[in-house]
C-alpha cells in the first residue's frame, strides 16, 4: 500500500492598507521550514485588493505559491466572503497545514474555517514542530504529524498536541513567538488567481469606516527592554523602572504579576499571555522568572536579573545576575551609565 501523498502547508496572509502583517511574514518562514522538512510546498492565501506587490513580497519570505483572490469587497478581511472562498479552496486543494495568526482576524475566520471542514484547531500556538505520534487509542503511529505546543491551565503548563483525524491540521500562532527570517531579494514564486464568486448574502457587512488607535508600546521592535516584575513593590516604585528605561533608551516591559496588580498596561506585558519580545537586552527587575515568563524573552541576546532572592528562576537564564534591592542597584546603574555616556 502506497503512502497517502502530503498536502503543502498553507498560511492566511493578514494585510491591511496594502502592507502585511508581521505575524503572517512570521508564519511564513516557519511555514518554509516545516515545508523543508517535508519535502512540500509553502503556499499563501491572500484575500484583498491590488495584492501584486504583496504577493512579490510573500515570495521573497518563503512563499511557493499564493492563492491570490483578488477584489474590490475584499478590502477588509469580512468573516463571511473569506471563509467560504477559503473553505472551497481546502476542499480543492487539500492542504497538510493551515495555519492563522491569532489575531482578531485570525481567532474570528479560523474556527468558521475548521467547522465548516469539520476539522480540529489548536489554538494560540507558541511553537510548532513536525514529528511522529504514537496514538496508542488507535494502536499505530503517525509519521509527520504537527506538534502544536500552547501554554494550557492558566499557562501553568506547556501542552502538546496532535490531530489525529484527516488533514488540514490547522493552528493560530500568537505573534512574535517565531522568528522573521530576512527576505531572499529577487525570489521568484507562482501566483494561482482566485476566482472570487460573491452573492448578496456574502456581503450583508459592510465597513463603513475603520478607527485604529495605536499601541501604548511597541516591544517588539526596542533592541533594550527594562521590564519590572511583582518584585518591583508597588506602582509608585515602577517609576523607576519607566526612568531606568528612558535613561537607556529602551521600552519598558512587565510580568503579568505587575499588569495584575494594575501597575502598567497589558500592552507591556511579556510572556506567554503577553508578547514575545527578543530584544539585543532584557533587564529583568523584581521579576521571578516563571515558565510564562521566560518563554516570552528567553530568546533575548543579552539578559540582565536583579532580584533579591539569589534562587530565583530568573537567574537561571541570565547572563548577569545581580543580587539586590532594584531601589539600590537601579540609581547605581543609571549613574554609571550617566557617566560613562
Amino acid at each position: 500500500m502506497t503512502n497517502k501523498k502530503i498536502g503543502n502547508i498553507w498560511v492566511f496572509i493578514e494585510q491591511y492598507e496594502g502592507k502585511i502583517a508581521d505575524v503572517s511574514l512570521e508564519l511564513v518562514c516557519k511555514a518554509k521550514e516545516l515545508a523543508e522538512q517535508l519535502s512540500v510546498k509553502t503556499e499563501g492565501v491572500l484575500l484583498g485588493e491590488k495584492l501584486e506587490p504583496l504577493t512579490k513580497t510573500l515570495h521573497e519570505y518563503g512563499c511557493d505559491n499564493v492563492f491570490a483572490a483578488d477584489d474590490k469587497n475584499l478590502a477588509y478581511p469580512s468573516v463571511l466572503p473569506y471563509t467560504k472562498i477559503i473553505v472551497d479552496l481546502v476542499k480543492q486543494h487539500t492542504p497538510n497545514i493551515f495555519m492563522f495568526g491569532a489575531t482578531p482576524a485570525g481567532r474570528s475566520l479560523a474556527p468558521r474555517v475548521a467547522s465548516k471542514l469539520m476539522a480540529g484547531i489548536t489554538a494560540d500556538c507558541t511553537d510548532l514542530q513536525i514529528d511522529d505520534f504514537e496514538d496508542k487509542a488507535q494502536k499505530k503511529t503517525l509519521h509527520n504529524k504537527l506538534m502544536q505546543i500552547r501554554p494550557a491551565f492558566g499557562g501553568n503548563i506547556i501542552a502538546t498536541i496532535v490531530n489525529s483525524w484527516n488533514d488540514p491540521q490547522m493552528v493560530t500562532v500568537r505573534e512574535g513567538v517565531m522568528p522573521m527570517k530576512e527576505p531572499e531579494k529577487g525570489r521568484k514564486g507562482k501566483v494561482t488567481q482566485v476566482d472570487v464568486k460573491l452573492d448578496k448574502n456574502d456581503l450583508v457587512v459592510e465597513v463603513i469606516d475603520r478607527f485604529r488607535e495605536k499601541k501604548s508600546s511597541n516591544l517588539k521592535g526596542a533592541q533594550i527592554i527594562v521590564a519590572g516584575g511583582y518584585g518591583v513593590g508597588s506602582k509608585e516604585n515602577f517609576n523607576l523602572i519607566n526612568r531606568f528605561a528612558e535613561t537607556i533608551g529602551g521600552g519598558v516591559g512587565a510580568s503579568r504579576a505587575a499588569v495584575d496588580a494594575g501597575w502598567i498596561d497589558h500592552d507591556n506585558q511579556v510572556g506567554q499571555t503577553g508578547v514575545t519580545v527578543r530584544p539585543r537586552l532584557y533587564i529583568a527587575c523584581g521579576i521571578s522568572g516563571s515558565v510564562q515568563h521566560r518563554a516570552g524573552m528567553q530568546e533575548s541576546s543579552k539578559i540582565i536579573a536583579i532580584n533579591t532572592d539569589p534562587e530565583a528562576p530568573i537567574f537561571s537564564i541570565a547572563d548577569y545576575g545581580i543580587v539586590g534591592d532594584i531601589n539600590d542597584v537601579i540609581p547605581k546603574l543609571m549613574k554609571a551609565y550617566k557617566e560613562r555616556a
